[in-house]
């Protein structure tokens, strides 16, 4: 099968096209004919050897959600069978034309969605649901401030948040990526180049759960602006994890600080997560109440072109890679 590898840790032109033999699906996994895989900010850390836990990447087959259809089931599968479209979460081993998927980490594609839409959702969807609705226990009429509002987590975030009743700050970095997020749902989407997040929440009443991506700087900012009992929640530090945080005021205030990755968590785990996703967030899509926003896709054979996008944060939304024919 054609594939894409991590020749060495590095830029985006380590990503290099290699032949792979098929894998073997194990008695509790699906092997599924890939036809879309989506891209993630994790994609870009693994490739770079950055991402906590991935150890030596070199050979490794990066991608961590799919769509396509069941091409072979092992023995201990009962819920698919071959020819199910389904769309799934993987630890790695997206950008081929076949991988495999342990049964649990599947679900169908959304009705009325194409294989490209249905491979951007298990990663953003699956940890969406566990930070912001799990860790950040964020209830309907509840005020949440999503960071990097047109990324795919972003978009995500904002769709879920409204949908389910919570108003929605977004932050972003330019006016269009602003209307993008207020057409989704965002009350606010704010400008970070050219306003004050803080003092935008703030003036607002605050916020009960922040998402964020970001942790440097913003730390203090966030801590300030949430309510008493507030929640803020990391799912990645691009401006580095050290923080300055008086533990008197957290304190006094009752604040929650937690944050998760997905990767590394138990096969066990996923597979609870994903029946919760599918309980809770595919009946709002079915509903037309989440949208797809896919900004472009490329061809497998330009996944390095494909993460320069990605790293350029110009987007909105989620990037695909079409992989089968």
């Amino acid at each position: 099968m054609n594939a894409i590898v991590i020749s060495a840790p590095g830029g985006p032109e380590v990503l290099r096209h290699q032949p792979r033999p098929v894998p073997e699906p194990a008695a509790h996994e699906v092997l599924i004919r890939v036809q879309a895989a989506g891209l993630n900010r994790p994609d870009v850390l693994l490739r770079q050897g950055k991402y906590a836990g991935s150890g030596d990447v070199t050979g490794l087959v990066p991608g961590l959600e799919v769509a396509g259809v069941v091409e072979k089931c092992g023995a201990a599968v009962v819920r698919w069978h071959p020819g199910d479209a389904v769309c799934a979460l993987l630890t790695a081993g997206g950008y081929a034309d076949f991988a495999v998927a342990d049964a649990r980490h599947c679900l169908p594609v959304p009705t009325g969605w194409t294989l490209p839409e249905a491979a951007s959702l298990p990663e953003t969807t699956f940890t969406v649901w566990h930070n912001v609705f799990q860790r950040g226990r964020l209830r309907p009429g509840e005020t949440l401030l999503v960071h990097g509002g047109s990324s795919g987590i972003g978009i995500t975030a904002i769709q879920l948040a409204h949908a389910l009743g919570s108003p929605v700050f977004a932050t972003v970095g330019s006016p269009e990526k602003a209307r993008a997020c207020e057409q989704l749902g965002a009350t606010r989407a704010i400008n970070y180049k050219t306003e004050d997040f803080e003092a935008i929440v703030q003036a607002a009443g605050g916020a009960d759960v922040v998402l964020d991506m970001v942790g440097g700087d913003y730390t203090p900012r966030n801590l300030r602006l949430l309510k008493d009992d507030g929640r803020l929640v990391f799912i990645n530090a691009m401006q580095g994890g050290k923080m300055d945080v008086n533990a008197l005021d957290l304190m006094r205030r009752r604040l929650t600080l937690t944050g998760s990755t997905l990767r590394p968590r138990s096969a066990d785990f996923k597979a609870a997560l994903a029946a919760e996703v599918e309980r809770h967030v595919w009946p709002l899509l079915a509903a037309g109440q989440f949208r797809p926003v896919i900004y472009r896709t490329f061809p497998l054979a330009e996944a390095a072109a494909a993460h320069r996008l990605l790293e350029s944060s110009e987007h909105i939304g989620k990037i695909v890679l079409e992989v089968g024919a």
